[in-house]
């Protein structure tokens, strides 16, 4: 069916630059499906057109038929291009929302570029999408932060405990974590980076459990799955020493979107009045382990000082065992700052090893030196 562009008119547009063959296109599709539907439903004057980047006309009429709004033919290429081209996009899936009838001083205050995320985050709430509305959102979301509480967070009216761990799953009161450092966990047993990353967190856990004490102040964890059926979930919380939410509870979605998390695995730490103290747990867990505890910026800043003395007596070049060529020593401002650390697949800070010539990168203390005898 041909849908002429006079009909879109008067209405939001969101311009869906995705693809069948990329995962994260085929699921973020299914939620903005949801979205386009309820909007729908209230004639709330929203359309959505699709931009293809299928590899070829069978992969684009298999997925546009799984989508409700209407697309830029295939075989235009050129104004495919010429969208692409528009809002400089690098990458999918991207949503571009455009006001109705753009005719604002400030266009850039007519168009949301990140329509991706606000979708995932607010979903049908962002309605119309202006700047405006988002702003709004914004403050909301800044008040429900400065209020929360670890019991509003993770209880709600049917249920006020957590699992445990053994094997029964006993029911553990939440009132029992008053007063607690509590990480909130996002995982799933299918997601790869968690196969290194949750063994090393079960580690950091046991040695801060063992340093403060296992009962009264300290440290707990509580797991907030993204499984797929009850039986992954057990399995996978049964590897594990910590707490967790039921696995069908609402609340796991709900904690997932109310701090925005859109990778996994990632470690929420809350502090003992039940505030956010980071969203980064997992970049501190793998930069310091047991010595991050308890995650607040003071620790953290006196960590990086320690750091920084650390690098001094440090080699200014290395050749390490993964990489042919040689790594110079760098810092946050000699070239430093995140990374990815291509030894162990983890985020670094700060200081690293970085090869000048590729940009493969290392953290310190995953570099294994070559002896000087076998360098090529």
């Amino acid at each position: 069916m041909q849908v002429k562009v006079c009909d879109l008119q008067n209405k939001v547009i969101g311009i869906y630059f995705s693809a069948n063959w990329h995962p994260p296109c085929r699921k973020f599709t299914q939620v903005l499906s949801d979205v386009y539907a309820q909007l729908k439903n209230r004639n709330a004057g929203f359309e959505v057109v699709f931009v293809s980047s299928d590899e070829d006309v069978h992969a684009f009429d298999a997925y546009r038929a799984c989508m409700p709004w209407p697309a830029i033919p295939f075989s235009d290429l050129e104004t495919r291009k010429e969208l692409n081209r528009s809002f400089g996009i690098e990458g999918i899936p991207a949503l571009i929302i455009i006001q109705p009838n753009n005719n604002r001083e400030n266009d850039e205050d007519a168009v949301v570029y990140n329509g991706v995320e606000v979708i995932y985050r607010h979903g049908m709430e962002a309605f119309p999408f202006t700047k405006e509305r988002l702003e709004e959102l914004h403050k909301e979301e800044r008040k429900k932060h400065e209020k929360q509480t670890l019991k509003d967070l993770i209880t709600h009216r049917h249920r006020d405990f957590v699992l445990g761990h053994s094997i029964l799953q006993e029911q553990v009161p939440v009132d029992s974590l008053s007063g607690k450092t509590v990480g909130l966990y996002f995982s799933a047993k299918w997601c790869h980076p968690e196969q290194k990353f949750t063994p090393k967190l079960i580690s950091v856990y046991q040695k801060i459990k063992q340093e403060t004490g296992n009962n009264g102040g300290g440290f707990e964890v509580v797991f907030v799955s993204s499984d797929r059926d009850q039986k992954t979930f057990d399995a996978y919380f049964g590897t594990m020493p910590w707490l967790a939410l039921p696995f069908d509870d609402p609340k796991n979605k709900e904690l997932t979107k109310y701090f925005d998390i859109t990778g996994i695995p990632s470690l929420v730490i809350l502090g003992p009045d039940g505030k956010t103290v980071t969203k980064l747990g997992r970049n501190l867990i793998n930069l310091y382990e047991e010595k991050a505890y308890p995650f607040t910026r003071g620790r953290v800043e006196l960590l990086e000082k320690k750091m920084d003395e650390e690098a001094k007596s440090l080699p200014k070049s290395e050749f390490h065992v993964g990489h042919r060529h040689e790594l110079s020593l760098v810092s946050e401002g000699t070239g430093g700052g995140a990374f990815i650390c291509c030894d162990c697949d983890e985020q670094g800070y700060g200081w690293a090893y970085l090869c000048l010539r590729c940009g493969y990168e290392v953290h310190p203390k995953c570099v294994k030196t070559i002896m000087e005898s076998n360098k090529t």
